[in-house]
């Protein structure tokens, strides 16, 4: 197909003014030729429509309409990308400059890679970076155990996804690991050791103001493994260590939505699953502990001034 693009990057967005234009230019000006935008807004009615307008000579599709949610408008746009590689771009993220070339090149190099990810930067509401989240050379079984992967960062060939189907419209908050999981069945994924993009946590940010939420999507995903054929043999060799870290999971996002006592109970769960997969985040169980102590707040504050000063510093 001589007039394919290389990159299909699709932008679903909802009343996300405030961070629109910013997400848009992060793709638009890549250095990297043959990329079509397609951005799928859920009815915004903050003004978003006329940023978009304003773009729209540079979008390969956009629409605005209410939709299902999150899953049925990236698939909106799955269902038109041409691209060879895709991925989809949160209108409150960003692509960090070389991203989409760097993945490129990695995915020209493997051919048999399903997908490639990097590295994410966690942003705030002013874009300052608060923390770097930094992954490793993981495999579908480290997946299956719930290391999960920052969704910015991931870039799919166009192949693995149509083998894997779009989206699963009923998740609404682990949607991306879910796609992940099925993608990384069709090849190998690919790691890259640097930042790629960056995720944004702002207090109407889902990874923010649903966090609980998170961990009953992790409970669906492990029954949904157990009845997958393909995945059956590595469930039944990892059970104790995917329990166990979807317990963290949800652990995790318990305390990250203020509740350290279900947060720490859900911790215990993972630690008597299976020790390792929980004393992983030994420091946030005892942060969870000391916020039953403390203000929450005022702890929740230090923690933040460590992390930035570490980060300042290298």
């Amino acid at each position: 197909m001589p007039d394919q693009p290389l990159f299909s990057i699709i932008m679903p967005s909802y009343n996300q003014a405030a961070y629109l234009e910013q997400a848009l230019r992060s793709v638009l000006e890549q250095n990297c030729p043959g990329v079509e935008v397609l951005l799928a807004d859920g009815g915004s009615t903050d003004g978003s429509v006329e940023i978009i307008r304003r773009y729209e000579d540079r979008l390969a599709w956009w629409v605005s309409e209410k939709d299902r949610g999150q899953a049925d408008g990236i698939n909106k746009g799955l269902k038109r990308a041409r691209g060879q590689y895709v991925a989809w771009l949160n209108s409150d993220d960003l692509y960090l400059p070389g991203a989409l070339t760097t993945a490129a090149r990695a995915l020209d190099a493997s051919p048999t890679a399903s997908l490639v990810f990097g590295d994410v930067l966690a942003i705030d509401a002013t874009g300052e970076t608060t923390n770097i989240m930094r992954y490793g050379a993981w495999d579908l079984e480290d997946l299956m155990r719930f290391r999960i992967i920052g969704q910015p960062g991931v870039f799919m060939r166009r192949a693995a996804l149509e083998r894997a189907g779009l989206l699963d419209e009923s998740y609404h908050f682990l949607l991306d690991h879910h796609l992940w999981l099925r993608v990384a069945q069709a090849g190998p994924m690919l790691y890259l050791p640097q930042p790629l993009a960056a995720a944004r946590f702002h207090p109407a940010a889902k990874n923010v103001a649903q966090a609980a939420a998170f961990g009953l999507e992790a409970y669906r995903i492990v029954e949904w493994m157990q009845a997958q054929p393909a995945l059956c043999e590595p469930f039944a060799r990892r059970r104790r260590q995917i329990w166990a870290g979807a317990h963290r999971m949800n652990a995790r996002y318990l305390l990250d939505g203020g509740q350290p006592g279900p947060a720490l109970r859900a911790y215990l769960r993972s630690l008597v699953a299976h020790p390792p997969t929980a004393l992983a985040e030994a420091h946030r169980i005892a942060f969870a502990a000391a916020s039953l102590l403390v203000n929450v707040d005022r702890l929740r504050a230090w923690y933040l001034r460590r992390r930035k000063a570490r980060i300042s510093q290298g």
